[in-house]
């Protein structure tokens, strides 16, 4: 195992104590300290996780994930003292993938790193599953074409495109309708089920359209 693990951790101690940790579980790590100096680095050298302060000097890490989502999918796992459930489903809303809350055990920040590459590998392999299919407005799934509305096709590549990010309603209305103001939370709740029921229906049991309590709807293929 060789994944370089990059940790932006502005207290020193915590830093390296993660990297010992880290590097004696096989890991390469890599230590930024403002988050100023993030996307440049991340753009550069394509790290396979990343742990994301939340309280950081130069550019705050809810910034700084949110930049992250607008051009890679790398595994956010989002480190931070703030522990209400409001910073919990920002950060989440904003693209991490999991959430840590300090103080923890550097033990089980290594478990949950190697259980995100885990999620990452199995689902670059389970998105072959899945293709969208743009000339003609369909989904193929499992190998078979299954065809959207265009509301539907618009709706599914919207969260296909960007897997793990959480789309609020009122973000789905403004992108796929020219006047989302006509549009209520039920007729988006009701394409959500008509494109659950087309894929089941030829991958039963595969739940890739995530229902998030609070937030929206995420693209996570998980099998």
């Amino acid at each position: 195992m060789n994944d370089l693990i990059l940790v932006v951790e502005d207290q020193p101690d915590l830093a390296a104590l993660l990297k010992d940790y880290l590097e004696n579980a096989n890991f390469r790590v890599h230590i930024i300290a403002d988050g100023g100096a993030v996307i440049a680095w991340v753009k550069e050298f394509f790290p396979s996780v990343i742990l994301l302060d939340l309280m950081l000097p130069g550019k705050d890490g809810l910034q700084v994930c949110g930049e992250i989502r607008s051009f890679s999918q790398v595994p956010i796992m989002i480190t931070t003292a703030k522990v209400d459930e409001l910073h919990r489903i920002v950060g989440l809303e904003a693209g991490a993938d999991d959430y840590l809350c300090k103080p923890y055990s550097p033990r089980e920040a290594v478990a949950r790193v190697k259980a995100l590459l885990r999620r990452g590998a199995i689902s670059d392999i389970s998105t072959q599953l899945i293709q969208v299919n743009s000339d003609a407005l369909s989904v193929c799934v499992g190998g078979i074409d299954s065809h959207l509305t265009v509301v539907e096709y618009h709706l599914f590549k919207l969260l296909f495109d960007a897997p793990r990010r959480i789309f609020s309603r009122r973000e789905i209305m403004s992108s796929i309708y020219s006047d989302y103001r006509i549009v209520s939370d039920r007729t988006i709740d009701s394409h959500i089920k008509k494109l659950r029921k087309k894929i089941h229906r030829h991958l039963p049991g595969y739940e890739v359209i995530h229902s998030v309590y609070g937030a929206g709807y995420k693209y996570q293929n998980d099998h």
